[in-house]
């Protein structure tokens, strides 16, 4: 969508009822906004907290941290976490058009197919893998583009060989059905620059006169007619004391997110009774679950400063970003993720429960500090976490950012910590194999000191973060406490439902972006049958 076409719609946007209201303007609310807006005679209002960015790092695969903490990131932390020695863990989530979608390392990787088997079975029916694979395929055209980066690093050619050096088979399609094996990460971009579903989804609606588009406007409450969800109040960006209306004949759909979903549910009174309560919000409507089971795939890893290879720590010259501006190509091009390893911790798991993620640059002080040298960072991915945690108000004011606490590490079993030292010891076989061996000059973090148990759990404690991968706040199932059922709408009330990761009920062994954006074709699917039916 250009910067002309959303001032023009913003500046005439009419006060009247649309067909369908669509609150986030992410990954989900994007492939939403246009699969509806195909049928001519819907019509669909999309509202989004921040703006359209104009910042140059949106589009440079490699600069995407630099978005961190800036006006185009909510700014959230964890609560402190036990688990992770109480420090408050860096929670970067998207504000503006394309959301996460926008500031993410644009790893197209879905997961295994038991992945979604287990959906069903958890209660998700019509979401097995034979159901839900026709919305990937339908997603994998000219709107979400699998790519290859048009450079592979050195590095991660090195790495996916010594992998395969201590058992890891290759895998020319890390979306294949069985996901398990290394291979090189396939991307969301076009020509070297990023393409998300802002470009793909909503680049493609844009000029539909059945769609309008409200950016800098922070969606307050979802509007209750009874159980009838019947549209939702909004506040325009510098007008805080001002409270708008936005209107839906049909239904209204919530695509915030993991975070902002259940932030917005409570904050309607819609959710756990004890912890509205706690704020003074009325209860509009109990739902337990709302706000619970949130999920996350930890990252820790090992940092290594390479002898005799340039990495992108000095990726960002003058001529680099030549390079990337006039031909696409170029080190600013990589997504950092290269290369990734999915592997069994045991061979009677159904899927993969690691993840190994070989970046060519140290990824430091999660993300916020810009690599002072040359190195690599080897990340060890917990894909099937037991740990879950919740997503609660800190206040009433919606403009007040939630209490994010994932419970890192909180299992009481241990197997979380458990899987994590699995993955950092396979980590150290792998560095120590050719050709990866040979770019080796010494381990930074934790260092070869660090070589019991309880160093290497020092360092998960001290160093793990997040991988930006959060959801399940809104689980989907049939049972009581599940938030949205198997169409994606919201237990107990009508013209409401939730299209986003936070339905996730399990996280697949992959990553999370290209999963929202099925969940997003099925639920256009849903509201489209539901609509001609009306």
């Amino acid at each position: 969508m250009g910067n002309d076409s959303v001032t023009r719609v913003e500046q005439s946007y009419p006060r009247r009822m649309h067909d369908v209201v669509i609150v986030g303007a992410g990954t989900a609310g994007c492939v939403l906004a246009s699969r509806l807006t195909e049928d001519p005679g819907v019509s669909v209002l999309l509202i989004e907290a921040g703006h359209r960015s104009r910042k140059l790092e949106t589009k440079i695969p490699a600069a995407f941290s630099r978005l961190y903490r800036t006006s185009v990131d909510w700014g959230d932390s964890t609560t402190p976490q036990s688990g992770l020695d109480g420090r408050e863990v860096v929670f970067p989530r998207g504000r503006m058009l394309g959301g996460s979608a926008a500031m993410n390392a644009m790893m197209v990787l879905r997961g295994h197919r038991a992945d979604y088997d287990d959906w069903a079975a958890r209660g998700c029916t019509g979401w097995s893998w034979a159901d839900i694979e026709p919305a990937f395929a339908r997603s994998a055209r000219a709107e979400f583009p699998l790519a290859e980066l048009p450079e592979r690093h050195v590095l991660a050619e090195a790495f996916v060989h010594a992998a395969q050096a201590v058992g890891i088979p290759y895998s020319e399609d890390l979306n294949a059905e069985d996901n398990a094996g290394v291979g090189f990460v396939p991307v969301s971009q076009r020509r070297g620059r990023r393409f998300s579903v802002l470009d793909g989804y909503l680049g493609a609606a844009r000029r539909r006169p059945n769609l309008t588009v409200v950016t800098a406007a922070l969606v307050t409450r979802v509007l209750l007619e009874g159980d009838r969800a019947i549209g939702v109040t909004y506040r325009v960006e510098g007008e805080d004391e001002v409270e708008d209306e936005a209107l839906a004949g049909a239904e209204v759909i919530l695509c915030a997110g993991a975070i902002g979903t259940p932030q917005l549910l409570q904050l309607s009174g819609i959710g756990p009774r004890a912890a509205l309560e706690n704020v003074g919000i009325e209860v509009r409507h109990e739902l337990p679950g709302v706000g619970a089971n949130l999920l996350d795939h930890l990252a820790n890893g090992l940092l290594v400063r390479t002898k005799g290879v340039e990495t992108l720590a000095t990726a960002e010259s003058l001529r680099n970003l030549a390079t990337w501006a006039l031909c696409g190509r170029g080190p600013l091009t990589s997504n950092l993720g290269e290369a990734v390893a999915f592997v069994r911790t045991r061979p009677d798991l159904p899927a993969p429960d690691l993840e190994l993620l070989l970046a060519p640059v140290l990824f430091e002080e999660e993300g916020l500090k810009q690599p002072t040298e040359h190195g690599l960072t080897l990340a060890v991915v917990l894909l099937r976490p037991r740990s879950v945690g919740t997503v609660t108000l800190h206040s009433a004011d919606p403009r007040a950012l939630p209490a994010i606490d994932p419970g890192y590490l909180g299992d009481p079993g241990g197997e979380d910590v458990a899987t994590m030292l699995h993955g950092l010891r396979l980590a150290r076989r792998i560095l120590s194999q050719e050709p990866l061996a040979g770019f080796v000059d010494a381990e930074l973090l934790p260092g070869p000191d660090a070589r019991s148990d309880d160093d290497l759990r020092a360092h998960i404690r001290q160093l793990s973060q997040t991988l930006y991968h959060p959801a399940g706040t809104c689980r989907m199932g049939s049972d009581p406490v599940a938030v949205v059922d198997p169409l994606l709408r919201v237990r107990g009330l009508d013209s409401l439902r939730i299209a986003d990761a936070s339905v996730i009920p399990v996280l697949p062994s992959g990553h999370t972006n290209w999963p929202t954006v099925m969940i997003a074709e099925r639920a256009a699917t849903f509201v489209a049958a539901a609509t001609t039916r009306g």
